[in-house]
């Protein structure tokens, strides 16, 4: 019982670090501007929380690094955000919320489908599927949801949304949070191996050794027994 409590609590540290985790690096991220979107250094420890917890997990810290950006965009701290929201709040709140949480979802999800095969593969893969996906439904949501306030608002006169979309906003962004992530792959790698061995280390379980040990003693006759009822 006290194995299986210890076990609980050293989970819940864990996931409190990569919270704090979250909301730290992404404090600091917001005041890294390339062109007029901040570039996320989150996705390393949503990441991470997918590849030690599970998809779940993974998906709570995207929900976190969501409500984060979110909020720099209704106090203003993220102009970018911040016009998009003035303009349409709720497809701006989907967008936000929608692209982190599924970013850790689906990383959590690629390291539980591969790690089974090649863990060193699934780790690489879950590392780069956080970037894409979040990067990806960004683009997606600018491209629908808020295509008209783009345009309005940041497309320039002679370029396209597309373009503003993938070279301005995504372009650099993008490849700076991908490269970001594999080249800490290898550390992302070396820490999922730590944890989850704390993390599912067995309960001992000693009723079932002594149930092994304390064998019945059968009860037979003994030769003179047998020979005195013949």
């Amino acid at each position: 019982m006290r194995s299986s409590q210890t076990q609980k609590l050293v989970q819940m540290v864990q996931l409190a670090i990569l919270v704090a985790l979250v909301i730290v690096l992404q404090l600091v991220g917001s005041f890294i501007h390339i062109g007029p979107t901040s570039i996320s250094l989150v996705l390393i420890p949503i990441a991470l929380g997918g590849m030690i917890f599970g998809p779940v997990v993974g998906g709570f810290l995207g929900l976190i690094f969501g409500i984060m950006t979110l909020v720099a965009g209704i106090t203003g701290t993220d102009g970018f955000t911040y016009t998009l929201f003035s303009i349409q709040p709720m497809a701006t709140t989907v967008i936000c919320l929608g692209k982190a949480t599924l970013a850790g979802l689906c990383g959590g999800l690629v390291f539980k489908a591969l790690k089974k095969h090649n863990r060193w593969a699934a780790t690489l893969c879950a590392a780069a599927i956080v970037p894409i996906v979040n990067t990806g439904l960004f683009i997606l949501g600018g491209l629908t949801l808020v295509k008209d306030t783009l345009n309005a608002s940041f497309v320039a006169e002679g370029t396209t949304l597309v373009y503003f979309l993938f070279i301005v906003c995504a372009g650099v962004n993008f490849l700076g949070e991908f490269g970001f992530n594999m080249i800490l792959s290898p550390a992302l790698y070396r820490l999922s191996l730590i944890l989850t061995k704390k993390t599912d280390r067995p309960v001992e379980e000693p009723a079932e050794e002594d149930e092994r040990t304390e064998q019945p003693v059968s009860e037979e006759p003994s030769e003179e027994g047998s020979q005195k009822e013949e």
